[in-house]
């Protein structure tokens, strides 16, 4: 296995972000400022680097801070899309 000490850490800081934003959102209803497009975009590199990670250092178990992440912001951009309304 070959992982990096800094890669666990920038996805552990990620995966701390994401919760209080979704809590917000529940909490409040509102999701101004919040933005589909650069949530999408966030998705897209989670499942890049998911996808270096089983082609070419499969068995790595990084994949699942990078698993944990992308469902994470897939909550967020679900409740951007449910309270878009009160933008």
């Amino acid at each position: 296995m070959d992982f990096s000490v800094f890669e666990i850490i920038m996805l552990v800081c990620f995966g701390f972000s994401w919760p209080v934003s979704i809590a917000k959102a529940l909490r409040t209803k509102v999701v101004r400022g919040k933005s589909p497009f650069f949530l999408g975009l966030i998705l897209i590199g989670y499942v890049a680097g998911m996808t270096h990670k089983y082609l070419y250092a499969h068995g790595d178990p990084v994949i699942w801070l990078y698993a944990v992440n992308f469902l994470l912001v897939a909550t967020d951009l679900s409740l951007y899309i449910r309270y878009r309304k009160n933008i």
